[in-house]
């Protein structure tokens, strides 16, 4: 197997300040939000879950892609936890009363902050295993 390069540091940094704003940005949002503790409970649940499930899969794509075993179940769970919290995200926001501008701010910052934990998790891999291939 090729091991692969080490990620810049640009790259590093430029997924970790994605990452960071995303999350923050989705906080201070909910933070700010004129609505009931229990919805900005549901967000928070719903962001919290969504960065564990997009680096569940991440991870488990990119262990089978190497020939490191996955169960079929873990794998399918990823996939699965991934969707689901997409998808309460998108039903939440179509029932709330939010203008469209706040709906589109918080699915911005929730796809930047799950695409960015992938990144964060993609180049904390790759520098792991530069490491250990010198």
């Amino acid at each position: 197997m090729n091991p692969q390069p080490k990620p810049s540091n640009a790259f590093i940094a430029a997924s970790w300040v994605a990452l960071l704003a995303g999350i923050a940005a989705f906080i201070v949002g909910l933070w700010n939000a004129q609505m009931a503790l229990n919805e900005k409970g549901y967000y928070f649940t719903v962001l919290m879950y969504g960065l564990f499930a997009a680096i569940s899969l991440q991870k488990s794509v990119r262990d089978r892609l190497e020939g490191t075993p996955v169960t079929a179940i873990y794998y399918g769970l990823s996939w699965f936890s991934t969707v689901l919290c997409l998808l309460l995200l998108v039903v939440g926001l179509w029932h709330a009363t939010l203008t469209l501008s706040e709906k589109g701010f918080y699915a911005m910052s929730f796809l930047l902050s799950l695409f960015a934990a992938i990144a964060v998790q993609k180049n904390t891999r790759d520098s792991q295993q530069a490491g250990t291939a010198q």
